[in-house]
């Protein structure tokens, strides 16, 4: 007998959470200009919503995909170069391109001894050629980042004065 209670008390709430959400749904689509919509009801007994202009789901998810677009406005994106770098960044840059002269000299230096049996003497003074490149492709980005900041400070100041 208790099952019995159980499972008619059981039964009424699905029927009355299943009743909810049908007045849920009419209540949200009474808010929607009824050409928007059309509701049919399934053999199941639920409702379902249907487009009006009968499309494809495709066509109705490039449809979302250009609202989306439109919404988020015109790509921003900006080039690498273009990108902030912060002086932490620009410094591991530098040192990197400092370690990468230094071990490319020796790399050569140390093949060649190899190689010819000069032991010490190509490796030395390969790494000394790539100290050296190290230093000019480290001083060319310190130019580089030199010349992008005074253009920046030129455009501030341009503006500055537009203004005034």
């Amino acid at each position: 007998m208790g099952t019995i209670l159980a499972c008619v008390t059981l039964a009424q709430v699905f029927f009355f959470v299943k009743l909810q959400a049908h007045s849920n749904l009419i209540e949200c689509l009474d808010s929607v200009p009824p050409a928007a919509y059309s509701i049919t009801n399934t053999n199941r007994g639920a409702l379902r919503l249907s487009d009006p202009e009968n499309r494809s789901n495709a066509e109705r998810l490039k449809d979302l995909e250009r609202k989306i677009a439109e919404a988020k406005g015109p790509d921003q994106s900006k080039h690498h170069s273009e990108e902030h770098y912060s002086q932490a960044n620009l410094a591991w840059r530098m040192v990197i391109e400092l370690v990468a002269g230094l071990g490319i000299g020796f790399g050569i230096g140390y093949g060649l001894d190899v190689l010819l049996g000069t032991t010490p003497w190509l490796m030395v003074l390969f790494i000394f050629f790539g100290l050296a490149a190290g230093v000019n492709v480290m001083m060319r980005s310190a130019k580089e980042i030199q010349e992008r900041q005074l253009a920046e400070q030129a455009d501030k100041d341009g503006e500055a004065n537009d203004g005034d």
